[in-house]
């Protein structure tokens, strides 16, 4: 994991940026919002910890940029406490606050907890190839269009994406979509493939779904 620290005051960019690094997190610094932009230009960064009072653009407008347009989690780091101070954090995209002085133990708390939420968001989102699903909005994506599928073919289609290129058995589909007391027939199972089928070929997805005679199904990229 890398994390960006941008902080005018050398002592607490070299303070956080000495823990960081002893907790095995990778670090990368800058000294204002400008120096940041430039170095995220050649730099992929997991998390930033940003203080809001710096010269030029101010702690605010960069948590903006790095959560609307790069997708990066802040962490604001601040002199100020007041409820307005924090709730203008928040708007501004930020996962946390912390205000100074601050404990070097609170803080790799709550980049702890910050990474771990991200990590969660992230195991929510299934991409492959132009396909992406998200399991926690019951959402399906091809080529940037939304798509309405029914929940059983979005079940079936999730559990073959989060398997790419590996065998699901007829077994466990049924298993994990109908439960384990299913007395259907194997039919429903068939009927639901191919029309799953069907709308990757229609919104011209880049994945297709390969049978296996005998055993199951398998989910691959079309190259």
């Amino acid at each position: 994991m890398k994390i960006l620290v941008v902080d005018d005051d050398v002592y607490i960019q070299q303070l956080v940026s000495i823990h960081l690094s002893r907790e095995g997190y990778k670090v990368c610094k800058a000294s204002h919002a400008q120096e940041a932009l430039v170095l995220l230009e050649e730099e992929t960064v997991d998390l930033a910890i940003v203080d809001v009072m710096m010269p030029g653009m101010d702690g605010y407008e960069l948590t903006k940029i790095l959560t609307n347009d790069l997708e990066i989690p802040v962490i604001l780091l601040t002199a100020k406490g007041q409820l307005d101070d924090k709730e203008r954090g928040f708007l501004s995209g930020s996962e946390d606050y912390i205000v100074k002085p601050f404990e070097v133990k609170e803080l790799l708390f709550r980049v702890a907890v910050v990474m771990r939420r991200m990590n969660r968001k992230v195991e929510s989102l299934i991409k492959v190839g132009n396909l992406m699903m998200d399991r926690k909005n019951y959402e399906v994506v091809i080529n940037q269009e939304t798509i309405i599928m029914p929940l059983k073919e979005f079940e079936l289609l999730t559990v073959l994406a989060s398997r790419v290129k590996k065998i699901v058995p007829r077994v466990v589909l049924i298993e994990q979509v109908w439960g384990i007391d299913y007395e259907g027939s194997e039919q429903t199972l068939n009927t639901h493939i191919n029309r799953i089928r069907d709308r990757l070929k229609k919104y011209r997805a880049t994945v297709e779904i390969q049978t296996v005679r005998g055993i199951g199904y398998m989910l691959e990229e079309i190259k």
